[in-house]
């Protein structure tokens, strides 16, 4: 009878779906996804600048440029939820104490990503992965964990912040 009653109301959308990262807490932190997402925006910013260098589109490529737009502007997003849900579930009292400055860098963060959203600059999106990746240094310097630095071995082949994991 339950499920009855709450299919009905699922299939008439009177049911709001819930979404969260994890608030069991779970403990599972990566700033990877970020970078990741960050990455894509500036790959995103150098395929569709390809597009627009040529003098007219095609309509398959007007609509190649509608799906790089989009992914674009989801990935932005991502990066904003990856680390807000790290800023504010992981992050606690001591490691403020540590970094007190990472307040200041999420905000950043939030504002870079929007700014990704409203250009097509590249320079805005590198800016957004240099921002994140000094978090995710930041991250992982409260884990006691080293970084290294390298370039990603994929477009747009930009520099990365690596966590050092030895093994056992």
């Amino acid at each position: 009878m339950l499920h009855t009653l709450l299919s009905y109301f699922d299939k008439r959308n009177l049911i709001s779906t819930a979404s969260a990262h994890c608030d069991i807490p779970c403990k599972i932190y990566d700033p990877s996804s970020a970078q990741i997402a960050s990455l894509t925006i500036i790959r995103m910013m150098d395929l569709i600048q390809e597009l627009s260098d040529k003098e007219t589109l095609s309509l398959t490529e007007q609509a190649q440029f509608s799906r790089l737009l989009a992914e674009k502007e989801l990935h932005a997003t991502k990066v904003k939820d990856e680390i807000r849900v790290i800023w504010g579930d992981y992050f606690k009292q001591p490691q403020f104490d540590q970094f007190p400055d990472t307040h200041k860098l999420a905000h950043k963060i939030m504002l870079q990503a929007s700014k990704c959203k409203q250009t097509l600059a590249r320079d805005a999106s590198t800016d957004l992965l240099a921002l994140v990746n000094e978090f995710a240094s930041t991250f992982w310097k409260t884990k006691g964990v080293e970084t290294f630095t390298a370039t990603c071995p994929y477009p747009p082949a930009e520099s990365v912040i690596y966590p050092k994991l030895a093994e056992d």
